[in-house]
């Protein structure tokens, strides 16, 4: 395929400034996971637009985006950190000194309480139960102390998996069970209520979401000194609705009086790194044209095949868009570890770098290394132009995991 007549203009590819793939990082080994500084502090700079006119407070959910090194480009802009349990929390704190560290966690264990209490600020219970079992432990310490609400409203459409309303979640507490678990004592440990309920959504599901929690929870949160409206805004996304989403804040800042939160993590990395790949081998079976590459979807972009989610790629379209059409393939043994059907103006070849776009979030935070698959190394884009090697990985980062 001859790349250099390829132009590709999309958000995801901004980093590029016009380059192909192979000028701008064909130097690197591959697979590798390249983040865009330029395009963390675009992000962050949008973020902090939304504090800045609101008064709200947005924090990096971690779960999307782990990769510290790079935290202190986002941190001028953030309130803080959200984590999901113990080591995101210590993450957090020594990541980001000096700023605020939440954390959620479906079920605390019990030998990692008071570790969690000397680490975070506000510690967020998804149960009744939970919360009189560790809200005295975590007020003693003088934490701000919460409860997951479940507004049982589900905007979530075809990302089932996704979403935390859905009949029979465990996420967070629906009216019946506060009805029947919260008790004058157990209220009275509470500084916030949290809920979140929205996957890559804009601002109007925030909305029919807040309805909802008026609804159901109207009653409480006039109580309370924090609302935190979890993550799954997609803030940074072109098009985006930010004034419906302002509007949304100030009318809960309105009506119960509180500090808002938000703690959206794809928001922060959204079009912020790539993953470079190289073509190995190509067949054909029947009309189908493969290419097997040396990056894997299950092992290096793992929500290709459980979201199920797509993901830009330089210079293609759609099946059928483009002159030809290949399968993407990696080198597994799993049948399924396919990144998709993309279209292309010519044939591929074996050596060709291919750039998968968005790849900052839910990656290096959620590879593997099935079949004994490399982890991709880590490149950093530096906002000059120039790419450095962040981190290298080997066989001992396979074998280390399994043994001693």
């Amino acid at each position: 395929m001859d790349w250099n007549k390829v132009r590709e203009d999309r958000p995801a590819f901004a980093g590029l400034q016009g380059k192909t793939p192979e000028a701008a990082f064909g130097r690197l080994g591959t697979p590798c996971y390249i983040l865009d500084k330029a395009a963390l502090r675009r992000n962050g700079e949008i973020l902090k637009g939304v504090q800045d006119r609101t008064g709200c407070r947005i924090l990096l959910a971690q779960k999307a985006f782990s990769n510290y090194d790079l935290y202190p480009v986002l941190e001028p802009y953030l309130a803080g950190t959200e984590a999901s349990g113990l080591y995101e929390a210590k993450l957090g704190r020594e990541a980001m000194p000096g700023k605020e560290v939440h954390v959620f966690c479906g079920a605390y264990r019990a030998d990692q309480m008071e570790e969690v209490c000397q680490v975070a600020d506000h510690i967020v219970f998804n149960s009744p139960r939970q919360l009189k079992t560790y809200g005295p432990m975590a007020k003693k310490a003088g934490k701000s102390v919460g409860l997951r609400i479940n507004p049982e409203c589900s905007t979530q459409e075809g990302h089932a998996i996704y979403d935390p309303c859905a009949p029979g979640s465990r996420m967070g507490t629906t009216r019946a069970q506060w009805d029947a678990w919260m008790t004058p004592d157990l209220v009275e440990l509470l500084d916030g209520i949290h809920f979140h309920t929205l996957c890559e959504q804009d601002a109007d599901d925030l909305k029919k979401t807040l309805d909802a929690v008026e609804e159901k929870f109207g009653d409480v949160l006039p109580k309370m000194k924090w609302v935190n409206m979890g993550g799954g805004h997609h803030i940074t996304r072109p098009g985006y609705h930010i004034p419906l989403l302002e509007e949304c804040i100030r009318r809960a800042q309105k009506a119960w009086d509180v500090t808002v939160y938000l703690e959206p993590g794809e928001a922060c990395a959204l079009n912020a790194g790539y993953l470079a790949t190289r073509v190995l081998d190509v067949v054909e079976n029947g009309d189908v044209k493969i290419a097997i590459l040396d990056t894997s979807a299950a092992c290096h972009m793992p929500d290709v095949l459980e979201m199920p989610y797509r993901p830009p790629l330089y210079g293609a379209g759609e099946p059928g868009e483009r002159a030809v059409t290949w399968r993407l393939g990696s080198g597994t043994c799993l049948s399924g570890d396919v990144a998709g059907d993309y279209s292309f103006d010519g044939d591929l070849e074996v050596g060709d770098m291919l750039l998968f776009g968005d790849m900052a979030i839910y990656t290096t935070c959620k590879n593997n290394t099935f079949n004994g698959m490399p982890l991709p190394d880590i490149d950093v884009l530096e906002e000059d132009g120039s790419v450095k090697v962040l981190k290298k990985f080997g066989y001992e980062d396979f074998k280390m995991r399994l043994g001693r």
